[in-house]
């Protein structure tokens, strides 16, 4: 009777699994590079689930929130709320963040000319995103390091106009983000994203300067449309996400990335 017993349990089981494997696979978009890598590994595990996971990747920051906002896809995580809000203003749609969980990407000042910041010569070049948000990041960055002054106040609206402070006259370059680390062979210094640097394949040990803040308006997290953020296929897919194996795949092959959910 109890080998019966478990017989029956274990194919209740396989059924339960047969049953999740048979649902519409949830569709995540991603930007290629160290975030596909680690919804890629999430996907694979949600696959051991009993869940099937299509991810699909994107090189530009706009059409995987086009794809969201058009329901091709069910959800994307490649970005942070401070540019998620940004992006629904400029394009009237009115994307949400799914749950609290997600990584953080930290930015940092690089160099292939200089050593430390004490070394920055008068006159250095320093380059920084070419638009608002990231380049006020950028540029607070450049203040955290003592090299420039900002004017108070300002948060992330911060520009290059409001710089009040600059006794090593720095000449501020304005670069897509995606060129600023190719840009240092021609700049004495840049902030890049440890996205791209990873992408490209860049030592993040080697910068003179990181920012690893937790700051709620850079955590990367997962987005859907008001009417898809409670699906339950997404949200199952999000649980496998904060899974102890996601977070040490993001903590032993995503140098520099942060884990990024209550618990963690």
């Amino acid at each position: 009777m109890r080998r019966l017993i478990l017989g029956i349990l274990v194919a209740l089981a396989g059924f339960g699994a047969s049953v999740r494997a048979d649902e519409k696979p949830v569709r995540i978009g991603v930007t290629a590079g160290p975030v596909a890598q680690v919804v890629q590994f999430a996907a694979g595990l949600a696959k051991e689930r009993g869940q099937r996971v299509e991810v699909v990747e994107f090189t530009d920051w706009v059409t995987p929130n086009e794809a969201v906002n058009t329901g091709d896809l069910d959800a994307n995580l490649f970005q942070h709320g401070a540019f998620l809000a940004i992006q629904n203003a400029r394009r009237g749609t009115a994307l949400v963040q799914v749950d609290p969980v997600g990584l953080i990407a930290p930015v940092g000042l690089f160099s292939k000319k200089v050593r430390s910041l004490d070394a920055v010569p008068v006159g250095a070049s320093a380059a920084i995103p070419n638009e608002p948000l990231n380049g006020a990041r950028g540029l607070r960055l450049l203040e955290k390091a003592g090299l420039i002054t900002l004017a108070p106040g300002k948060g992330l609206s911060v520009s290059r106009f409001d710089i009040v402070a600059n006794p090593k006259k720095l000449d501020i370059v304005e670069l897509d983000p995606a060129q600023l680390y190719r840009s240092l062979d021609d700049v004495t210094l840049a902030m890049v994203n440890l996205t791209y640097l990873l992408a490209a394949g860049g030592d993040p040990n080697t910068a003179l300067l990181v920012d690893r803040a937790a700051d709620d308006h850079f955590v990367l997290r997962f987005v859907a449309r008001q009417d898809r953020k409670d699906d339950p296929r997404l949200r199952r897919f999000v649980e496998t996400f904060k899974a102890p194996e996601v977070k040490a795949f993001i903590e032993t092959k995503l140098p520099g990335f942060v884990p990024a959910w209550p618990g963690v």
